[in-house]
């Protein structure tokens, strides 16, 4: 997978070169996938995947905030926000990239 973002397509090319299903199964897996963890989390569920992370949704409440322009005060409403917390091995796969990057490995 190259560039800076990984898109729907190259998940489901990986599946098909990693799991040997067409490319149509494949698309068909990552799109169940993602619609599964899209609906539980708009139940309010936390998702949770192993060695991975997991999401959650959080509910924040009203409170103010300030226009940076003008300076003036404007109540921000409540909302719900999704929040993702990594595993500590995805943690450390992070750090150990990062540092054969800056090792020049």
């Amino acid at each position: 997978m190259s560039g800076n973002t990984v898109t729907r397509a190259q998940l489901t090319e990986a599946v098909y070169q990693e799991v040997g299903l067409s490319r149509n199964e494949s698309a068909d897996l990552v799109e169940s996938i993602l619609g599964e963890v899209s609906n539980a989390l708009s139940r309010g569920e936390m998702v949770k995947i192993s060695s991975f992370g997991s999401f959650a949704v959080r509910q924040k409440g009203q409170r103010i905030g300030r226009n940076p322009k003008t300076g003036e005060e404007v109540p921000i409403l409540p909302r719900r926000v999704l929040v993702f917390r990594p595993s500590h091995v995805l943690k450390n796969r992070i750090n150990l990239s990062a540092r054969k990057l800056s090792d020049g490995s």
